[in-house]
């Protein structure tokens, strides 16, 4: 596991605190693979840039098109990536859910199951040891797996 060198020393987090991490996250729904990326600056389109790459080169290999299900936040719509998306968008591309539905989007509920799992109730003197609750619980779904093909299932 990669943790980013201002996190390896570990930083008491007291109350309260500005310090914080998030993943970018993407299941594919036919068989509830995971894909994720640890972000511990902003969520911006540069980031977001490196995790549709990535995504990318983790779904090459299926001869499938991949359709991304986002949200409408700013940097998902950036003109930073679309010369990229443009290029690809026979293979890979990015559908927009309505606004103010995250309901509708699947990885919410990776989201919520992952806090329910292993963040809620819980506490944590540091940055590190969240990564580490945290990636121990997707390192369980980075393969294929039931239990998030049936959570992000839509029928």
């Amino acid at each position: 596991m990669w943790i980013p060198p201002e996190i390896r020393d570990p930083v008491l987090l007291h109350a309260p605190t500005r310090k914080s991490v998030g993943y970018f996250g993407a299941v594919r729904l036919r068989d509830g693979r995971f894909v994720f990326r640890l972000e511990t600056g902003k969520f911006n389109a540069p980031s977001f840039l490196q995790f549709l790459q990535q995504l990318h080169r983790a779904s090459r290999g299926t001869g499938r098109r991949v359709v991304v299900i986002t949200d409408n936040a700013p940097y998902h719509h950036s003109r930073l990536h679309k010369p990229w998306r443009d290029k690809l968008a026979h293979r890979f591309a990015l559908d927009f859910l309505p606004p103010y539905s995250p309901e509708l989007n699947p990885i919410e509920r990776v989201w919520k199951l992952t806090r329910r799992r292993c963040l809620h109730n819980r506490y944590f003197t540091n940055l590190k040891d969240i990564i580490c609750a945290a990636e121990a619980e997707f390192s369980q779904w980075t393969s294929r797996g039931d239990v998030l093909r049936r959570l992000c299932a839509i029928t």
